[in-house]
């Protein structure tokens, strides 16, 4: 199977096509960029401490990590957590509830932004030449389907780095949301992410936290809703038919759903399953679970204090957990509660987007 881990690189190295990172020793990458920080310094708390659209889930233990055949390297070893009480949104934060916050703030996304090479730069390998400018430019990472069956290892084939991608505009210049209030905001980096957050007065929910919650109080179940595969009736919004050429919309849908489309889990969340990935606040190592095995059950992990990522080892990286509407089985397996996916923290896609916890 395609480990599509792989498939979703920095948005700096996917952009510059012409780049090969190679891989080279292992290095740190410690907590809390540039952009993070800066995005975060004019952002206040509204003052809204209700806990309307979000739902209670009980604290517990249970074993985190990949539970069948599917599972990748880095989603074992199954380990036990446990974790304590705490409120999560329903569903993926919408396209409303994103415009409130820039409305009421003036945020401007990382996508709306023109890369600053010098902090790019310290993404990739060293000696790297820097691209021509017009390749620097505000952007962001959009999906397009091919006409054909291609090598699903070659991801360049169906993500564009179109200029003027954004959350207001999804597909780029010429498009834009209106009417889909309702549905989940894209192209969201992590850092806006956490912009979003400190103005709501929430968090973005810990990988383990996500987990649990996904899980629905079921015990190494496969999916959010239990063991039967995802193509036994309509459970979520993912890829049915042949990756990335032809989607047979079966579950209704060629791109993004509405929130709340389809039934939720046992916690009453919708879309932990398919739909848009979703930002977590933990750094990514690959060996991460081998380091909380050994520590026993713990409780309420915060994830590793740095980052590596042997596909691209000088790109620090975040968690995203859920899958989106491009996931497959002969691509990957998304949909699944204990597939990890990481990404730098700049990066935004037209699957890409969070939910908060308080």
């Amino acid at each position: 199977m395609m480990n599509y881990l792989r498939c979703k690189p920095s948005i700096l190295v996917l952009s510059l096509l012409s780049i090969t990172v190679v891989s080279c020793q292992q290095t740190t990458k410690q907590a809390g960029t540039d952009s993070e920080k800066d995005s975060l310094i004019s952002i206040s708390f509204n003052g809204d401490t209700s806990k309307t659209g979000m739902v209670y889930i009980p604290g517990g233990t249970f074993m985190m990590g990949g539970d069948n055949e599917q599972a990748d390297k880095d989603e074992f070893p199954k380990h036990q957590v446990t974790v304590s009480g705490f409120w999560m949104d329903e569903h993926e934060v919408t396209n409303a509830q994103f415009a409130k916050f820039v409305e009421a703030t003036g945020y401007i996304t990382t996508a709306e932004r023109k890369p600053n090479w010098e902090e790019l730069k310290k993404q990739l390998p060293p000696g790297t030449p820097k691209p021509d400018d017009s390749q620097l430019v505000a952007a962001s990472l959009v999906f397009t389907p091919t006409t054909s069956e291609v090598d699903l290892n070659d991801y360049s084939q169906w993500w564009r780095w179109v200029e003027g991608a954004n959350w207001k505009h999804p597909e780029g210049p010429g498009s834009d949301i209106k009417g889909k209030d309702n549905y989940p905001v894209v192209h969201i980096s992590w850092d806006d992410a956490m912009a979003y957050c400190k103005w709501a007065g929430k968090r973005l929910p810990t990988e383990a936290e996500w987990e649990f919650a996904a899980r629905g109080g079921l015990q190494n179940a496969i999916y959010p809703w239990g063991n039967e595969h995802i193509s036994k009736g309509i459970k979520a919004n993912s890829w049915e038919g042949s990756f990335p050429y032809q989607n047979l919309k079966k579950d209704g849908f060629d791109g993004l759903a509405p929130v709340k489309s389809f039934k939720p889990n046992g916690y009453q969340l919708y879309d932990m399953a398919g739909n848009v990935w979703e930002w977590c606040a933990d750094w990514y190592r690959n060996d991460y679970y081998e380091t909380a095995k050994q520590a026993g059950d713990i409780t309420n992990p915060q994830g590793p204090t740095d980052s590596y990522d042997p596909d691209e080892p000088y790109t620090p990286k975040k968690v995203a957990r859920g899958g989106s509407f491009l996931c497959n089985d002969s691509y990957c397996s998304g949909y699944r509660v204990a597939r990890r996916m990481k990404s730098s923290p700049d990066s935004g896609l037209s699957n890409m987007g969070f939910r908060c916890v308080r």
